[in-house]
């Protein structure tokens, strides 16, 4: 009989040296070929510049004996994350070969890949409506008192702006220790340059809080919309007589242990979607779209670490969480969120994880998907940073009285907006003109957004995991109840 767990050590290893060696390497040869601003100068030809001594195919094989060591490691693991690790990593490698390419010839093959992606987004998307409403019907009419559900709203909002509004404020401190908007250079005809957005009162930030029509709420996605339904709807079902809700609660547990193992089919797809989503980032991003942005991108990675370890860990310390079960638990969802920028593609996955964990599937139900729309750590982060960069870029001096007016304004204007299409976008765009500072570093930020996104979608499936296991502890439900057969055999494939 082979020892797996054996060969799983030798292969990772293996992976291991392959990759050390591979990373020297690209980092000598990089430096040899004159640094980061003389391969920046060169971006216009096909292809990553090195020295010469370098043969990029000699190169390309020490990447790929890397991956296949890996892959090799996932297959013996037999763990879907490890496989989702894979897919991330082939899909890197295939988008930083495409860059060999001329520029029409990478495009057309990357748009190609990101096919990949979406399918998984789209299966992932018809998941999300029934999944919440199933869940969240049982758990409240089936379950819960109304006064617990009341309770446990107030608890978790309160949890959810104290997190966030740390979030802002470490933000703002690495934008001012960096200053990474000193020295950008504006982009041609940049004071022509206008990017829209439409203006939010806070009546309608309230307004789109509510749906006006359930369908049209699933079909746009509007997960936030879909709570307040959903709630509602087990509120009444809750004061009905028993002989009347009794069917409907049977449909509705029948309808989520179906979604469960919708959701079980559909991850997995999630390798494949996570390689195409990875090839199109890579493939379609160039070193001349990072050269002045860089130093952007390592401060809001850096204050999310710093968020991470100086924020989060301490909260999951306090709620006494078994730390090792629970980053096992979010491993997966945490890394399909990463690699494809998307929290909605990671939902599902997260709320298996979470019961699996020993939260009840009703807090689940409830602070999930709320947290979606108002606990988006990440995303609040890189709200106080980015105003703060477009300040700097226009060479605009805030004082720090006017710089904590904006970080209150976003604490405001960040809430309840998570179903809007590019939504941090429109926050961004609207906090710029409510302060008199220009647009065109927007612009600029747009180039390397994906490659943010992925930080912050991450961050936020995190801290919204976070957020659930923490409600449970509060609530005194954690590990109390046993999880559903459907979410054990999810976490463990």
């Amino acid at each position: 009989m082979i020892d797996r767990s054996k060969w799983q050590f030798r292969f990772l290893l293996l992976f291991f040296a392959l990759a050390t060696i591979a990373a020297i390497l690209w980092v000598i040869a990089l430096y040899t070929a004159g640094g980061l601003s003389a391969v920046a100068a060169q971006a216009s030809r096909p292809g990553p510049q090195f020295a010469s001594w370098l043969r990029p195919a000699w190169f390309m094989a020490l990447r790929i004996a890397a991956i296949l060591a890996f892959c090799a490691y996932a297959f013996v693991r037999r763990s879907l994350t490890a496989w989702i690790l894979a897919g991330m990593m082939i899909g890197m490698e295939v988008g930083y070969d495409l860059q060999f390419l001329d520029q029409a010839t990478r495009l057309r093959y990357a748009a190609n890949l990101q096919v990949l992606s979406a399918i998984f987004l789209s299966l992932v998307k018809t998941i999300v409506a029934p999944l919440i409403f199933a869940t969240l019907v049982v758990g409240i009419a089936g379950h819960s008192s109304l006064k617990q559900v009341g309770r446990m709203g107030i608890k978790a909002l309160l949890y959810f702006e104290i997190v966030t509004t740390v979030a802002l404020f470490i933000g703002l401190g690495a934008i001012n220790l960096s200053h990474a908007g000193v020295g950008v250079t504006p982009p041609p005809n940049a004071a022509a340059a206008t990017v829209s957005a439409p203006h939010q009162k806070w009546t309608d930030v309230i307004l789109h809080i509510f749906p006006e029509n359930i369908a049209k709420s699933v079909a746009e996605g509007q997960m936030l919309q879909i709570v307040v339904f959903s709630v509602i709807f087990a509120i009444a079902l809750a004061m009905i007589d028993e002989e009347k809700r009794r069917p409907m609660l049977a449909f509705c547990e029948s309808l989520s242990e179906v979604m469960f193992k919708f959701t079980n089919i559909v991850m997995w797809f999630a390798p494949i979607g996570v390689l195409g989503a990875m090839a199109y980032t890579i493939g379609t991003m160039g070193l001349e779209v990072l050269k002045n942005l860089l130093s952007l991108l390592a401060t809001l990675y850096v204050a999310l670490a710093v968020f991470l370890f100086g924020v989060l860990l301490p909260v999951a310390l306090l709620a006494r969480l078994p730390l090792k079960r629970f980053i096992r638990a979010v491993a997966e969802p945490v890394s399909i969120a990463f690699a494809t920028a998307s929290s909605e593609s990671a939902l599902p996955r997260a709320m298996e994880s979470m019961e699996a964990f020993g939260v009840p599937r009703q807090i689940v139900a409830f602070v999930l998907p709320t947290g979606y729309s108002f606990n988006l750590d990440g995303s609040t982060l890189y709200l106080s940073l980015a105003s703060i960069f477009v300040a700097q870029a226009a060479n605009i001096h805030l004082s720090f009285g006017q710089q904590l007016v904006i970080v209150l304004t976003l604490m405001l204007t960040s809430k309840g907006v998570a179903g809007v299409p590019r939504a941090m976008l429109v926050i961004l765009l609207g906090t710029v003109a409510s302060f008199q500072l220009p647009a065109w570093p927007v612009l600029i930020l747009l180039g390397i957004d994906q490659l943010m996104d992925m930080a912050r979608t991450a961050t936020n499936v995190l801290g919204n995991c976070l957020a659930t296991a923490v409600i449970a502890r509060w609530e005194g439900q954690l590990g109390k109840e046993t999880p559903s057969p459907t979410a054990l055999d999810a976490v463990a494939q």
